[in-house]
């Protein structure tokens, strides 16, 4: 068959630009360590490897997102145990307080040290998280959460949580509402609060009443009661009398059902009251026509229950009147400063149980991102070994090539005519 000299060099020179490609293309492996240099080598490999690489990104973020999580978190974790070492202290106050040795100009240098104390709360409720806005205040970031009134201090934020996105399917609460800290708490023994009238004091009585305790929450009703107290005085050859009644305010009906007015019952000092799922007892000497109340425990304030502290502390306290005046006020702080304690410790376990939370996700991302590198590596990465195996084959074929291509050009009949 014949072959034209043009169809020869023709052949030779795409063969020789075939085998540059492919040694071109090799190189080009070899230096980007990618086995796929486009699309179209291997679309299945490279969508997947598309997928993944969003998938590796998104988990980059995440792991940002948990950062500062952790950053919120911790900063809350350490204005709490400020707040949980600040009520520690202002409950040893209170409990000093109660010394009957004290004077009133004791109670008053009392007094002016838990107003810094209150304070200083105040200055942990407002904390700053440190990128222009505050840890307490809920949603309302920007807004300083309390200002300070006459009754304790007033919440400015909302009862929100913020969240971030710590997880591809979970969301962590980084921040707790104010409300929620230093707000959020019973008085009294959590069901029910005991307390005595302010006029007693002006009555002479000296009755204390403790915070009293649950005997059977099934007879728990929920009500308002009052309790009052009669005494008839001391005759020649007859002691004094006192006895006192039970009625539930609620129902306008006396303590147990009985006709109006009820039966009184004879009062001794510390023995036990008990009606309707409730116990608790009064001791001292109350004074005719002395109350004593028993509601439902609501939510209150720490502010508020410093503010009532420090005005407790400043009232006349002198006397068997005046001391059981302070000691049923001091007894109504302590257990409301225990209550705020007991929440304060329970938003920290909350907080810490989200940082634990935090070092388990931690540890999947790596894990995770880990997978996702194997994967791109399997789906993009050359093979080196076989790459510089193709590299020297196809450079020694295109050696090959360019001399047979020299030789086969360069043949001629005319070489050999002289």
């Amino acid at each position: 068959m014949r072959i034209s000299s043009k169809t020869i060099y023709d052949i030779g020179v795409n063969q020789i630009g075939t085998l540059q490609t492919a040694l071109a293309r090799t190189q080009q492996q070899l230096s980007t360590g990618r086995k796929n240099l486009t699309a179209a080598d291997d679309p299945i490999a490279t969508a997947r490897a598309l997928e993944v690489t969003q998938s590796q990104a998104i988990n980059t973020q995440l792991v940002t997102n948990r950062q500062n999580a952790k950053s919120g978190l911790g900063q809350e974790e350490v204005a709490l145990a400020s707040t949980t070492s600040l009520l520690q202290d202002v409950k040893t106050l209170t409990v000093n307080a109660g010394n009957g040795s004290m004077t009133q100009k004791d109670r008053e240098s009392l007094a002016v040290e838990l107003e810094g104390r209150l304070t200083d709360l105040l200055g942990i409720a407002n904390t700053a998280d440190g990128a222009g806005g505050y840890l307490f205040s809920g949603y309302k970031s920007t807004t300083l959460p309390f200002t300070q009134t006459a009754t304790g201090a007033a919440y400015q934020g909302d009862q929100g949580q913020r969240e971030l996105q710590v997880g591809s399917t979970r969301k962590l609460a980084v921040s707790d509402s104010g409300s929620s800290v230093f707000e959020n708490n019973v008085n009294g023994n959590g069901t029910f609060v005991t307390g005595a009238d302010p006029g007693n004091y002006a009555r002479g009585g000296s009755g204390i009443i403790s915070p009293g305790s649950v005997k059977d929450p099934t007879q728990l009703t929920g009500h308002q009661y009052q309790i009052d107290f009669a005494v008839t005085p001391a005759t020649p050859g007859t002691p004094s009398v006192t006895t006192y009644t039970v009625t539930d305010v609620t129902l306008g009906q006396p303590v147990p059902p009985a006709p109006v007015p009820a039966t009184p019952i004879p009062y001794v000092s510390g023995q036990n009251i008990t009606f309707d799922g409730m116990q608790f007892d009064i001791k001292g000497a109350p004074a005719d026509q002395d109350k004593f109340t028993i509601q439902p425990s609501t939510r209150e304030s720490i502010f508020t229950t410093l503010t009532d502290l420090i005005g407790a502390l400043r009232a006349p306290g002198d006397g068997p009147a005046g001391q059981a005046s302070l000691t049923n006020k001091l007894n109504q702080a302590n257990a409301s400063i225990d209550n705020s304690l007991d929440n304060v410790l329970s938003v920290r376990a909350s907080v810490g149980s989200r940082l634990k939370e935090l070092d388990y996700l931690d540890s999947a991302g790596d894990d995770l991102n880990l997978q996702y590198a194997s994967t791109l590596s399997d789906l993009q990465d050359v093979d080196t070994v076989k790459a510089i195996s193709s590299f020297t084959q196809q450079q020694i074929n295109l050696d090959a090539a360019q001399k047979s291509f020299k030789t086969l050009s360069g043949l001629s009949l005319f070489n050999y005519i002289s």
